[in-house]
């Protein structure tokens, strides 16, 4: 947008500039023709004159031996006004061609002044004076006619000239009047669309705005607006995406906060009675000697018992998790901790169960570079080992779970738990860290909500979960930073899969 209003800016000055030199140019060009007539003017009335003041001579040339003779000094004056006259048109600047009939004439009127004076001054012979005042005056004749000439040339000269600068004069007035009409008309014009697309990209932004306020915080700009009003309508969405966001988080700790006070009355109000129910429950069947189908039923009772206890403390835990105490952290030593408490609990499957024992290899990819991390280790443990134990329920006999570990330039760590068991349904995969959802049929659908919440109270921690590329297992990674609250932008890397191959 400051682009384009700096170039619209640009382009009026340089209107405006192009017309002022050019009716500059014009006024002074039209100036220069009117001065330019002026002097032809003044030079056809000297010519005027000189021609006049010819015919005058000429008269008395005529008059000289007739009754109304004029005297000689009379004469002799009206020639010095000639010869004055004569002057100021040769003193005059001419085109070339001008100037050639001036000299040519001048010449001519030397010549007719000697004659002139040859004719007053011869008394002796009557004959050759009368010969010579014919000559003189015949020559004046001629000159005369020359003047004529010279004054119908510079007439036309002054006519054509007179029509040219009207034919300025005229076509400069129809630009005037067309600047005049037009300019304003095309600003208006540009000015109309300048602000229609500054009016429009606005009521645009002032819509999704109110949209906002009245609660629609999935409503997007779908429109492709232009300039530096694109740039708002895409931080404008990514503002309305980030309020979802908190708004999101905001019903879950307010769903948490309702979790947490229900977690606490139900461990309160039923954890107690359940105890008493169970000591009661063991005592009868020891003391009534139950034995077969009546034991078991008892037993069933003691375990379902259990089963409850387990549900209400997964509960609290998840409602109200235990704030972590940050240390230094070696994330391999709890890694390998976790893997042999998950071997022993593998080890156990098959001798206090009716289940076939399960052939499962762990494979570590440690990252030789990784560096300690600040975190909780009695919560990483927790989470390490809910993972490693949910991959042990997807395999079925015979499975592999890949553990491996990288550093990434942006001061974070990445540990991703894969294995080869058949996946997770797609549609399921969006659900999976959501309190109760569960796909095995005796979960409580708590485990991984309650590692979501443990990984994220480490600030900047992350988990994600996404079936390998081939289609064989489901891979858990997650991000840590190295310092809390130091995680960098490169986060890309934290959704990236990491294939067991």
């Amino acid at each position: 947008m400051k682009k384009k209003v700096f170039i619209g800016l640009l382009a009026v000055i340089v209107c405006f500039t192009v017309g002022g030199l050019y009716l500059t140019n014009t006024f002074q060009r039209t100036i220069g023709m009117l001065q330019n007539i002026i002097v032809l003017q003044q030079m056809e009335f000297q010519k005027k004159n000189l021609l006049s003041r010819l015919e005058t001579v000429q008269t008395d040339l005529l008059l000289k031996d007739s009754p109304h003779a004029i005297d000689i000094t009379v004469f002799m004056e009206h020639v010095r006004e000639m010869e004055q006259e004569l002057s100021r048109c040769t003193d005059c600047h001419h085109a070339p061609s001008m100037t050639e009939r001036i000299n040519s004439l001048r010449e001519e009127t030397e010549t007719y002044l000697k004659g002139l004076s040859r004719a007053y001054t011869l008394k002796a012979d009557q004959e050759r004076e009368r010969q010579e005042l014919n000559e003189t005056f015949n020559r004046g004749d001629t000159l005369a006619d020359q003047l004529n000439n010279i004054i119908v040339a510079s007439s036309k000269t002054v006519a054509e000239q007179a029509t040219l600068t009207q034919d300025i004069i005229s076509s400069t007035r129809n630009i005037i009047i067309l600047l005049v009409t037009a300019g304003p008309l095309i600003l208006v014009v540009v000015s109309y669309f300048f602000i229609r697309g500054v009016t429009r990209s606005l009521s645009v932004l002032t819509a999704a705005t109110r949209k906002i306020k009245s609660g629609m915080l999935q409503y997007r700009i779908g429109e492709e607006l232009k300039d530096e009003f694109g740039e708002l309508a895409s931080s404008f969405n990514e503002m309305a995406v980030s309020l979802q966001e908190q708004y999101n988080k905001l019903q879950e700790t307010e769903r948490l906060a309702v979790v947490g006070e229900l977690a606490a009355g139900l461990a309160h109000e039923i954890k107690n009675p359940l105890a008493g129910m169970k000591v009661s429950i063991e005592v009868m069947t020891q003391e009534l000697g139950l034995e077969g189908e009546d034991r078991d039923i008892f037993l069933q009772i003691i375990h379902e018992i259990d089963r409850i206890n387990a549900l209400l403390k997964s509960l609290l835990n998840y409602a109200r998790p235990p704030r972590p105490e940050f240390v230094a952290t070696d994330v391999h030593r709890i890694l390998e901790d976790t893997i042999t408490t998950a071997r022993y609990s593998l080890k156990r499957t098959g001798k206090d169960t009716d289940e076939r024992k399960k052939e499962i290899a762990f494979t570590l990819d440690f990252d030789q570079d990784m560096p300690d991390i600040t975190a909780d280790p009695a919560q990483l443990q927790q989470v390490f080992l809910n993972l490693i134990l949910n991959s042990v329920d997807a395999i079925d006999r015979e499975g592999t779970i890949t553990i491996r570990t990288r550093r990434l330039p942006d001061d974070t760590v990445r540990i991703a738990i894969a294995d080869n068991g058949p996946g997770i349904d797609p549609e399921a995969l969006d659900r999976i860290f959501k309190p109760f959802f569960t796909t095995k049929p005796h979960g409580t659908g708590l485990g991984l909500a309650i590692c979501k919440r443990l990984i994220e109270q480490h600030e900047g921690g992350a988990i994600t979960a996404a079936n390998n590329p081939k289609g064989a297992g489901v891979t858990f990674t997650i991000t840590l930073p190295i310092q809390p609250g130091t995680r960098g932008g490169n986060n890309e890397a934290q959704g990236q899969n990491l294939s067991t191959g």
